[in-house]
């Protein structure tokens, strides 16, 4: 059994931040800002390409309220909504999650940075989606 269904079975202790029937919220042990908390879906899914489409909407809509909440509470100045979709991706749990991170200023202690990287043909790109 994975770790995240243990807690949704209450048999690991958690700080539930909010639940609803479907997800459960929960402040992330590390705590990489203050207030950092991740959504997942009470069923167990492996991660967001696993799981139906019901699922990730009950998922999505359950991070927009924690993140309202968050906002109004912790006084953040912005937020960062993010799923991590395997192992290369940083999935370090698998069962599907979403990380509701506060962000206080460019000091605090998530970086996220996109870097140039080399040209892409968007034609060809988009030629292998579509074909």
């Amino acid at each position: 059994m994975c770790i995240f269904c243990d807690i949704i079975d209450h048999k690991i202790p958690s700080s539930v931040v909010y639940e609803d029937e479907n997800t459960l919220a929960i402040l992330d042990i590390s705590q990489v800002t203050r207030g950092h908390t991740i959504v997942m879906p009470k069923q167990h899914f492996d991660n967001i390409l696993d799981a139906d489409e019901t699922t990730v909407q009950q998922v999505f809509c359950s991070a927009k309220k924690v993140a309202a909440l968050l906002k109004e509470k912790t006084g953040c100045v912005g937020l960062n909504v993010l799923n991590n979709c395997g192992e290369a991706a940083g999935q370090s749990v698998n069962h599907l999650h979403v990380h509701v991170i506060p962000r206080y200023g460019s000091s605090d202690a998530l970086h996220i940075e996109f870097q140039k990287s080399e040209e892409v043909d968007l034609g060809e790109v988009l030629a292998q989606l579509k074909g």
